[in-house]
């Protein structure tokens, strides 16, 4: 059995070990910011790591959807690609702090990876502290004779049937039955009042959806660098679920607009202790849910 490894990491210490793991830049963008995240890996990343393209790494079957679980043959090809063995501890990171780098966290749990953590404070912390960084693309070692070889754990996932027969279990019980849906859209898309990114998605959440924005999650650790967004401490995360109705002993589907920060959530759940077999993410999230026109929508305007 692999050793337990610790789910949130500092840049001091990946900088200490960095020779024993295996590193990933998982920066991923809206496409509205116009910013190129493989463009400024190159640019500028932390040394030894490679580029993980959430947009990339992907099931390109689903069209309609930007970046659903990719299937684990594939997911396994690219891993060889990295030079990442099953055994291997990733450490995955972005320049958002604590943000892109928690659906790539997600996916390789979902994979049966549970060697994973995410640096905190993610680039912006490894800049902070003045260490180095390299340009260019890297080196990568080939594969080794042993393919890796992705274990599925589905009780993390749920797709569109699950979120919607739970849906049925909340309403008929008045929300005391099923699993408690958060989402982490900001609360202005939650609620209805605010658009989505997507042209034509409508806003608006599901039934008995509970809303905790993901930056509710995450704090800037030093004012003078407000970019660098670290994880709030494990007591401040479970009061912030709380303060919204969460029964963190209940089990839980985290949701989003698409699957990225659902995952912040489900990271964030993960390090204030609830137990990851109440934990799973809906991965097509309020894109797959809202394109459907049989799904219910809740608007609070």
């Amino acid at each position: 059995m692999s050793t337990p490894v610790s789910k949130l990491v500092s840049a001091p210490w990946l900088r200490d070990n960095l020779r024993s793991v295996k590193v990933l830049d998982c920066s991923w963008y809206l496409p509205f910011l116009n910013r190129n995240a493989k463009e400024e890996f190159v640019n500028s990343h932390i040394p030894g790591a490679r580029f993980f393209g959430i947009d990339e790494i992907k099931d390109f079957s689903k069209a309609d959807l930007p970046h659903m679980l990719p299937l684990p043959e594939f997911f396994g090809a690219s891993m060889d690609k990295f030079g990442i063995s099953n055994e291997d501890h990733v450490v995955v990171y972005d320049t958002a702090g604590v943000g892109p780098a928690c659906r790539v966290f997600w996916t390789l749990h979902a994979m049966g990876h549970e060697r994973v953590s995410v640096l905190d404070g993610g680039f912006p912390s490894w800049v902070a502290e003045k260490y180095e960084a390299e340009t260019g693309e890297p080196q990568v070692k080939p594969p080794s004779s042993e393919k890796y070889t992705a274990q599925p754990v589905s009780q993390l996932v749920c797709d569109y049937a699950d979120v919607v027969g739970n849906i049925e279990k909340l309403k008929v019980s008045g929300g005391t039955q099923g699993r408690q849906i958060v989402d982490a859209r900001p609360n202005g898309r939650f609620t209805g009042k605010d658009p989505e990114f997507r042209p034509g998605l409508s806003s608006g959440h599901m039934p008995h959806a509970i809303s905790v924005p993901f930056t509710e999650v995450t704090e800037a650790s030093d004012p003078a660098n407000p970019q660098v967004q670290k994880l709030k401490s494990h007591t401040d995360i479970r009061r912030v679920f709380e303060s919204r109705g969460v029964d963190l002993n209940r089990p839980i589907i985290a949701s989003c607009g698409s699957g990225v920060t659902a995952s912040v959530l489900y990271f964030a759940l993960l390090n204030a202790g609830v137990s990851p077999h109440n934990l799973a993410v809906y991965d097509g999230s309020w894109t797959e849910y809202a394109l459907n026109p049989y799904s219910e929508i809740i608007k609070d305007i």
